[in-house]
C-alpha cells in the first residue's frame, strides 16, 4: 500500500525538479534537463508531457517554457503540500494499542 505512495511522491518530486528547470532555464530542452538531473530522456520526456498535461508548461521551438498557469500553480504548491503533509501526519498509527498477532 505505502509502496505505491512512495512511488508517486518520487514522480511527483521528478515532475517539479522539471518543472523548476524550465522556471529557471527556459526554454531549456530535453537533453539539458537530462544531463543536468541525471534522469533518463524517457523519464524527462514523461514528466514534461504530464506538465504539459496539466498545462504548466508549453514546447517551443527552443525548448520547453512556461505558460501563463506555471506561476498560480507555484504559489499554491506550497499550501496543498502542506495540507498533503497534515493529512499524512493523521494516518500514522502511533500511540495505539498494540496490534495482537
Amino acid at each position: 500500500m505505502i509502496d505505491r505512495l512512495e512511488k508517486e511522491v518520487d514522480m511527483l518530486e521528478r515532475h517539479l525538479q522539471v518543472l523548476r528547470m524550465v522556471i529557471e532555464n527556459e526554454p531549456i530542452g530535453i537533453v539539458k534537463m537530462s544531463n543536468e538531473t541525471g534522469y533518463p530522456h524517457h523519464k524527462v520526456r514523461y514528466s514534461l508531457r504530464v506538465l504539459e498535461e496539466e498545462n504548466l508548461i508549453e514546447p517551443s521551438s527552443q525548448g520547453a517554457i512556461t505558460t501563463d498557469h506555471t506561476h498560480e500553480f507555484v504559489d499554491d504548491l506550497d499550501s496543498k503540500v502542506d495540507q498533503t503533509i497534515e493529512k499524512l501526519e493523521g494516518m500514522k498509527i502511533e500511540d495505539t494499542a498494540e496490534v495482537e498477532g
